[in-house]
């Protein structure tokens, strides 16, 4: 029986008159406003902070914040968590921030922080200290197989000790900011989540108490694009790499979800395409064969496998040569004849 978890929301208001029009700031020392998803929720303190602890029903919990309809822009929270789990069981620790959720919680992007991780002796278990994930098809186990340390980051975070979250959201592009660092901790180019806006929603984990403070959203012009662009039609694509540039056209037809047709160029001439498409957001794959004139490897046989989003005439997103090399490609859809 998995230890129950204890969501703790401390929002803490800050001085209204250097705050943007468009920025909400929340004081909640009570459960009035807070949307439960699996939750129950009981008035509490902690650190001298008073709180709106929940406690989920299950192995997870969400808080939606009242009245807010998110797409691009800033959020802001400091976070800490206290592992409860009996010693000697495993636990580093979770802690989140949820965005453009649906009411239920059933679809989201989210970042959230495994302090635990942090400073394990395990290097690939430090790599995994950030995460980032998006329901309900890219939870961290699909990313990290699919795509090994793409979505997730190494990062210097304090057991039990506040962390100062920062998400900064333009179009498919999500960057976290930890601690007021400069530079952000990990950039998402091409979220996968669903949809373009909706709701905050705090999150934690069985076997913690987690805990937010300091809770601000600041809504941004929206980046001007929109979900289901068809990816039929001849595409010109360049797929750079660690390896270097491999270019090549895309014929792609599409029957509902199914996408099919041929890749010609780099990698080999006619070679059979399948993939799916999902509202602007396609995965491909392709057989080729590496060329002998590349630096890394044999020539011999080998799978390429694009995902990404196609935005009216143009896509891009995160590519790979399996077990040769991987990068990010760009498309331009060629003009009908």
């Amino acid at each position: 029986m998995r230890t129950p978890l204890i969501l703790t929301l401390a929002l803490v208001s800050l001085a209204s008159s250097s705050v943007p029009v468009r920025a909400q700031e929340f004081s909640l020392t009570d459960t009035k406003g807070l949307v439960p998803v699996g939750v129950t929720m009981a008035p509490a303190d902690y650190l001298g902070r008073k709180m709106v602890p929940a406690t989920p029903e299950k192995g997870e919990g969400f808080a939606l914040l009242p009245g807010v309809d998110f797409q691009d822009g800033t959020i802001e929270a400091d976070v800490a968590v206290k592992v409860t789990t009996p010693p000697g069981v495993r636990n580093p620790g979770f802690i989140g921030i949820a965005f453009r959720t649906k009411p239920d919680a059933t679809a989201f992007d989210m970042f959230y922080i495994r302090p635990g991780n942090s400073i394990a002796e395990d290097q690939a278990m430090r790599n995994h200290a950030v995460q980032y994930v998006a329901a309900p098809s890219f939870g961290w186990y699909e990313l990290r197989r699919a795509w090994p340390f793409i979505y997730e980051a190494h990062a210097k975070i304090d057991r039990e000790a506040w962390t100062h979250l920062k998400i900064v959201v333009a179009g498919r592009v999500a960057r976290l900011y930890l601690n007021g660092d400069a530079q952000p901790t990990l950039i998402v180019d091409g979220m996968k989540g669903q949809n373009l806006r909706g709701g905050v929603a705090l999150h934690g984990f069985s076997g913690g108490e987690s805990y937010f403070s300091n809770v601000k959203v600041t809504a941004a012009t929206p980046a001007p694009i929109k979900n289901g662009s068809d990816a039929a039609g001849t595409w010109q694509v360049k797929l750079g790499t660690d390896s270097g540039m491999f270019e090549g056209t895309l014929q792609l037809q599409r029957q509902g979800e199914a996408l099919s047709g041929t890749w010609s160029g780099a990698l080999g001439s006619n070679q059979p395409v399948t993939g799916t498409w999902r509202d602007g957001y396609v995965e491909l794959s392709f057989p080729g064969e590496w060329p002998k004139e590349a630096d890394n490897g044999k020539p011999g046989p080998v799978t390429t496998t694009l995902a990404g989003w196609i935005d009216g005439d143009a896509g891009k997103g995160r590519g790979k040569v399996e077990g040769r090399a991987d990068g990010q490609w760009s498309a331009t859809k060629k003009p009908s004849s």
